[in-house]
Protein backbone atom coordinates (compact mmCIF):
# COMPACT_ATOMS: atom_id res chain seq x y z
CA UNK A 1 0.00 0.00 0.00
CA UNK A 2 1.44 3.33 -1.08
CA UNK A 3 1.81 6.11 1.47
CA UNK A 4 -0.27 9.28 0.96
CA UNK A 5 1.23 12.00 -1.23
CA UNK A 6 2.70 15.10 0.47
CA UNK A 7 -0.41 17.16 -0.32
CA UNK A 8 -2.66 14.50 1.24
CA UNK A 9 -0.45 14.25 4.34
CA UNK A 10 -0.57 18.02 4.74
CA UNK A 11 -4.37 18.02 4.42
CA UNK A 12 -4.63 15.23 6.99
CA UNK A 13 -2.37 17.18 9.35
CA UNK A 14 -4.59 20.27 9.12
CA UNK A 15 -7.73 18.16 9.59
CA UNK A 16 -6.19 16.66 12.71
CA UNK A 17 -5.48 20.15 14.08
CA UNK A 18 -9.09 21.23 13.49
CA UNK A 19 -10.33 18.22 15.49
CA UNK A 20 -7.85 19.05 18.27
CA UNK A 21 -9.15 22.63 18.40
CA UNK A 22 -12.73 21.40 18.76
CA UNK A 23 -11.71 19.05 21.57
CA UNK A 24 -9.76 21.74 23.42
CA UNK A 25 -12.57 24.26 22.98
CA UNK A 26 -15.02 21.89 24.67
CA UNK A 27 -12.46 20.88 27.30
CA UNK A 28 -12.41 24.37 28.87
CA UNK A 29 -16.06 23.91 29.84
CA UNK A 30 -16.14 20.17 30.55
CA UNK A 31 -13.04 20.09 32.77
CA UNK A 32 -14.15 23.24 34.61
CA UNK A 33 -17.37 21.44 35.56
CA UNK A 34 -15.44 18.82 37.55
CA UNK A 35 -12.95 21.10 39.33
CA UNK A 36 -12.40 21.63 42.14
CA UNK A 37 -15.57 20.22 43.72
CA UNK A 38 -15.41 16.70 42.27
CA UNK A 39 -11.70 16.31 41.50
CA UNK A 40 -8.73 18.39 42.60
CA UNK A 41 -6.85 19.82 39.60
CA UNK A 42 -3.56 18.05 40.32
CA UNK A 43 -5.40 14.78 40.96
CA UNK A 44 -7.14 15.27 37.63
CA UNK A 45 -3.74 15.40 35.95
CA UNK A 46 -2.72 12.12 37.58
CA UNK A 47 -5.88 10.51 36.19
CA UNK A 48 -5.33 12.11 32.75
CA UNK A 49 -1.70 11.11 32.37
CA UNK A 50 -2.14 7.63 33.83
CA UNK A 51 -5.17 6.80 31.69
CA UNK A 52 -3.88 8.26 28.44
CA UNK A 53 -0.37 6.90 29.02
CA UNK A 54 -1.73 3.38 29.41
CA UNK A 55 -3.71 3.79 26.18
CA UNK A 56 -0.60 4.93 24.30
CA UNK A 57 1.49 2.00 25.52
CA UNK A 58 -1.30 -0.53 24.88
CA UNK A 59 -1.70 0.82 21.36
CA UNK A 60 2.05 0.60 20.76
CA UNK A 61 2.17 -2.97 22.15
CA UNK A 62 -0.73 -4.00 19.89
CA UNK A 63 1.07 -2.80 16.78
CA UNK A 64 2.70 -5.74 15.00
CA UNK A 65 6.33 -5.21 13.98
CA UNK A 66 7.36 -5.92 10.41
CA UNK A 67 10.38 -5.56 8.16
CA UNK A 68 9.20 -2.09 7.14
CA UNK A 69 7.97 -1.14 10.61
CA UNK A 70 10.17 -2.81 13.27
CA UNK A 71 9.94 -2.22 17.00
CA UNK A 72 11.67 1.11 17.58
CA UNK A 73 14.79 1.24 19.71
CA UNK A 74 15.29 4.58 21.43
CA UNK A 75 18.77 6.01 21.13
CA UNK A 76 20.32 6.70 24.53
CA UNK A 77 21.11 10.26 23.45
CA UNK A 78 17.38 10.95 22.90
CA UNK A 79 16.25 10.15 26.45
CA UNK A 80 17.10 13.64 27.80
CA UNK A 81 15.01 15.27 25.04
CA UNK A 82 12.12 12.87 25.72
CA UNK A 83 12.38 13.75 29.41
CA UNK A 84 12.31 17.47 28.54
CA UNK A 85 9.20 16.89 26.41
CA UNK A 86 7.56 14.96 29.24
CA UNK A 87 8.34 17.76 31.68
CA UNK A 88 7.20 20.67 29.48
CA UNK A 89 4.52 19.02 27.33
CA UNK A 90 2.82 16.93 30.03
CA UNK A 91 3.81 17.70 33.63
CA UNK A 92 4.21 21.50 33.77
CA UNK A 93 1.78 22.09 30.91
CA UNK A 94 -1.09 20.08 32.38
CA UNK A 95 -0.52 20.89 36.07
CA UNK A 96 -0.45 24.62 35.37
CA UNK A 97 -3.42 24.51 33.00
CA UNK A 98 -5.79 22.55 35.23
CA UNK A 99 -4.80 24.35 38.42
CA UNK A 100 -5.17 27.65 36.58
CA UNK A 101 -8.50 26.69 35.01
CA UNK A 102 -9.87 25.74 38.44
CA UNK A 103 -9.29 29.37 39.52
CA UNK A 104 -10.15 31.37 36.40
CA UNK A 105 -12.83 31.44 33.72
CA UNK A 106 -12.75 29.26 30.59
CA UNK A 107 -12.92 32.39 28.42
CA UNK A 108 -9.96 34.06 30.18
CA UNK A 109 -7.97 30.82 29.95
CA UNK A 110 -8.66 30.44 26.22
CA UNK A 111 -7.67 34.05 25.51
CA UNK A 112 -4.39 33.73 27.41
CA UNK A 113 -3.62 30.46 25.61
CA UNK A 114 -3.56 32.33 22.30
CA UNK A 115 -0.14 33.71 23.24
CA UNK A 116 1.24 30.20 22.64
CA UNK A 117 2.27 30.79 18.97
CA UNK A 118 4.27 33.85 20.04
CA UNK A 119 6.16 31.80 22.57
CA UNK A 120 6.71 29.04 20.00
CA UNK A 121 8.36 31.63 17.76
CA UNK A 122 10.64 32.77 20.59
CA UNK A 123 11.47 29.17 21.55
CA UNK A 124 12.19 28.36 17.89
CA UNK A 125 14.54 31.35 17.74
CA UNK A 126 16.45 30.20 20.84
CA UNK A 127 16.42 26.44 20.22
CA UNK A 128 16.38 26.19 16.40
CA UNK A 129 17.76 29.54 15.26
CA UNK A 130 14.57 30.58 13.42
CA UNK A 131 14.72 34.28 12.42
CA UNK A 132 12.46 36.97 13.92
CA UNK A 133 11.42 39.73 11.51
CA UNK A 134 10.25 43.23 12.46
CA UNK A 135 6.64 42.23 11.78
CA UNK A 136 6.98 39.25 14.06
CA UNK A 137 8.61 41.41 16.72
CA UNK A 138 5.61 43.75 16.58
CA UNK A 139 3.33 40.76 16.97
CA UNK A 140 5.29 39.58 20.01
CA UNK A 141 4.96 43.01 21.61
CA UNK A 142 1.19 43.22 20.96
CA UNK A 143 0.54 39.69 22.21
CA UNK A 144 2.59 40.18 25.35
CA UNK A 145 0.82 43.48 26.08
CA UNK A 146 -2.57 41.80 25.69
CA UNK A 147 -1.66 38.91 27.99
CA UNK A 148 -0.27 41.27 30.65
CA UNK A 149 -3.39 43.41 30.34
CA UNK A 150 -5.64 40.41 30.95
CA UNK A 151 -3.63 39.40 34.01
CA UNK A 152 -3.80 42.90 35.48
CA UNK A 153 -7.48 43.24 34.64
CA UNK A 154 -8.31 40.02 36.49
CA UNK A 155 -6.83 41.54 39.63
CA UNK A 156 -8.80 44.78 39.22
CA UNK A 157 -12.15 45.48 40.85
CA UNK A 158 -15.12 44.53 38.74
CA UNK A 159 -13.39 41.78 36.79
CA UNK A 160 -15.20 38.53 36.01
CA UNK A 161 -16.40 36.68 39.12
CA UNK A 162 -15.09 33.47 37.58
CA UNK A 163 -11.56 34.83 36.98
CA UNK A 164 -8.55 35.12 39.29
CA UNK A 165 -5.11 36.58 38.50
CA UNK A 166 -3.29 33.55 39.95
CA UNK A 167 -5.32 31.26 37.69
CA UNK A 168 -4.56 33.47 34.69
CA UNK A 169 -0.84 33.42 35.54
CA UNK A 170 -0.85 29.61 35.76
CA UNK A 171 -2.52 29.33 32.35
CA UNK A 172 0.17 31.65 30.96
CA UNK A 173 2.94 29.41 32.36
CA UNK A 174 1.14 26.45 30.79
CA UNK A 175 1.16 28.19 27.39
CA UNK A 176 4.87 28.96 27.68
CA UNK A 177 5.70 25.40 28.71
CA UNK A 178 3.70 23.90 25.86
CA UNK A 179 5.48 26.19 23.41
CA UNK A 180 8.84 24.76 24.48
CA UNK A 181 7.43 21.25 24.06
CA UNK A 182 6.25 21.91 20.48
CA UNK A 183 9.75 23.00 19.51
CA UNK A 184 11.64 20.36 21.51
CA UNK A 185 9.62 17.42 20.19
CA UNK A 186 10.05 18.23 16.49
CA UNK A 187 13.54 16.68 16.02
CA UNK A 188 12.28 13.39 17.48
CA UNK A 189 9.66 13.12 14.74
CA UNK A 190 12.30 12.58 12.06
CA UNK A 191 13.62 9.53 13.91
CA UNK A 192 10.57 7.80 15.43
CA UNK A 193 6.87 7.32 14.77
CA UNK A 194 4.41 9.73 16.43
CA UNK A 195 3.04 6.93 18.62
CA UNK A 196 6.51 5.96 19.86
CA UNK A 197 7.36 9.56 20.73
CA UNK A 198 4.12 10.32 22.56
CA UNK A 199 4.21 7.05 24.52
CA UNK A 200 7.66 7.85 25.89
CA UNK A 201 6.76 11.51 26.47
CA UNK A 202 3.80 10.44 28.60
CA UNK A 203 5.90 7.95 30.54
CA UNK A 204 8.28 10.73 31.56
CA UNK A 205 5.35 13.09 32.12
CA UNK A 206 3.75 10.55 34.46
CA UNK A 207 6.97 10.28 36.48
CA UNK A 208 7.16 14.08 36.86
CA UNK A 209 3.47 14.81 37.54
CA UNK A 210 2.19 11.94 39.69
CA UNK A 211 3.89 13.05 42.95
CA UNK A 212 1.89 16.29 42.78
CA UNK A 213 -1.52 14.71 42.27
CA UNK A 214 -1.50 11.29 43.93
CA UNK A 215 -2.86 12.61 47.24
CA UNK A 216 -5.79 14.40 45.57
CA UNK A 217 -6.73 11.16 43.78
CA UNK A 218 -7.13 9.43 47.15
CA UNK A 219 -9.52 12.23 48.23
CA UNK A 220 -11.99 11.72 45.34
CA UNK A 221 -15.47 10.58 46.44
CA UNK A 222 -16.21 8.23 43.57
CA UNK A 223 -19.60 7.28 45.04
CA UNK A 224 -20.79 10.88 44.50
CA UNK A 225 -20.15 10.71 40.73
CA UNK A 226 -23.24 10.89 38.53
CA UNK A 227 -23.32 9.65 34.94
CA UNK A 228 -22.42 13.09 33.55
CA UNK A 229 -19.35 13.26 35.82
CA UNK A 230 -18.09 9.90 34.52
CA UNK A 231 -18.74 11.09 30.97
CA UNK A 232 -16.80 14.31 31.56
CA UNK A 233 -13.87 12.38 33.07
CA UNK A 234 -13.85 9.98 30.12
CA UNK A 235 -13.88 12.90 27.67
CA UNK A 236 -10.88 14.54 29.35
CA UNK A 237 -8.83 11.32 29.49
CA UNK A 238 -9.73 9.82 26.10
CA UNK A 239 -10.44 12.87 23.93
CA UNK A 240 -8.54 15.81 25.46
CA UNK A 241 -5.49 13.78 26.41
CA UNK A 242 -5.13 10.56 24.39
CA UNK A 243 -6.73 11.60 21.09
CA UNK A 244 -5.66 15.27 21.09
CA UNK A 245 -2.01 14.51 21.88
CA UNK A 246 -1.94 11.72 19.28
CA UNK A 247 -3.40 13.98 16.59
CA UNK A 248 -1.08 16.85 17.54
CA UNK A 249 2.01 14.68 17.41
CA UNK A 250 0.88 13.34 14.01
CA UNK A 251 0.46 16.90 12.71
CA UNK A 252 3.88 18.00 14.00
CA UNK A 253 5.45 15.32 11.78
CA UNK A 254 4.23 17.15 8.66
CA UNK A 255 3.98 20.85 9.60
CA UNK A 256 6.14 23.27 11.56
CA UNK A 257 5.46 23.98 15.29
CA UNK A 258 4.34 27.51 14.39
CA UNK A 259 1.55 26.05 12.25
CA UNK A 260 0.38 23.77 15.07
CA UNK A 261 0.43 26.68 17.50
CA UNK A 262 -1.50 28.95 15.12
CA UNK A 263 -4.57 26.73 15.41
CA UNK A 264 -4.95 28.03 18.94
CA UNK A 265 -6.70 30.98 17.26
CA UNK A 266 -9.86 28.89 17.27
CA UNK A 267 -9.91 28.18 20.99
CA UNK A 268 -11.32 31.49 22.32
CA UNK A 269 -14.09 31.41 19.72
CA UNK A 270 -14.94 27.81 20.57
CA UNK A 271 -14.72 28.42 24.33
CA UNK A 272 -17.14 31.36 24.01
CA UNK A 273 -19.47 29.27 21.85
CA UNK A 274 -19.50 26.35 24.29
CA UNK A 275 -19.92 28.76 27.24
CA UNK A 276 -22.93 30.34 25.52
CA UNK A 277 -24.48 26.93 24.81
CA UNK A 278 -23.92 25.89 28.43
CA UNK A 279 -25.57 29.03 29.79
CA UNK A 280 -28.52 28.54 27.41
CA UNK A 281 -28.95 25.06 28.84
CA UNK A 282 -29.17 26.35 32.41
CA UNK A 283 -25.50 25.85 33.32
CA UNK A 284 -23.12 28.43 34.84
CA UNK A 285 -22.65 31.58 32.77
CA UNK A 286 -18.87 31.88 32.31
CA UNK A 287 -19.45 34.86 30.01
CA UNK A 288 -20.66 36.92 32.96
CA UNK A 289 -18.23 39.79 33.46
CA UNK A 290 -16.60 39.40 30.05
CA UNK A 291 -16.85 42.84 28.48
CA UNK A 292 -15.15 45.29 26.18
CA UNK A 293 -11.91 45.47 28.19
CA UNK A 294 -11.39 41.69 28.20
CA UNK A 295 -12.25 41.46 24.51
CA UNK A 296 -9.87 44.33 23.70
CA UNK A 297 -6.94 42.62 25.43
CA UNK A 298 -7.91 39.33 23.79
CA UNK A 299 -8.00 41.12 20.44
CA UNK A 300 -4.46 42.43 21.02
CA UNK A 301 -3.27 38.88 21.62
CA UNK A 302 -5.04 37.60 18.49
CA UNK A 303 -3.62 40.38 16.30
CA UNK A 304 -0.16 39.72 17.72
CA UNK A 305 -0.47 36.00 17.01
CA UNK A 306 -1.71 36.77 13.48
CA UNK A 307 1.36 38.91 12.78
CA UNK A 308 3.68 36.27 14.25
CA UNK A 309 2.21 33.23 12.55
CA UNK A 310 1.01 34.59 9.20
CA UNK A 311 4.49 34.75 7.69
CA UNK A 312 5.61 31.62 9.53
CA UNK A 313 2.59 29.59 8.50
CA UNK A 314 2.79 30.59 4.86
CA UNK A 315 6.49 29.93 4.70
CA UNK A 316 6.45 26.62 6.51
CA UNK A 317 3.32 25.24 4.86
CA UNK A 318 5.37 24.72 1.71
CA UNK A 319 7.73 22.30 3.36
Amino acid sequence: MRSPRPEARLALAHAALVVVSLIYGANYIIAKGLMPDRIGPSGFITLRVTGAGLLFWLLMAARRPSAHNPRPRISRSDYPRLALCGLTGVAINQLMFFNGLSLTSPVNASLIMTINPIWVLLASFVMLGSPITRLKALGIALGAAGAIGLLLNSAAAGSSPHAHPLGDAMVLVNALSYGVYLVAVRPLMSKYSPLTVIAWVFLFGWLFSTPFGAHQVTQIRWSAFALEHWGALAFVVVATTFLAYLLNIFAIKYVQPTVVAAYIYLQPLLAVAFSWLLSRGGGPNYLDGVGAVELAFGGMICIGVFLVSRVGVNAHSKT
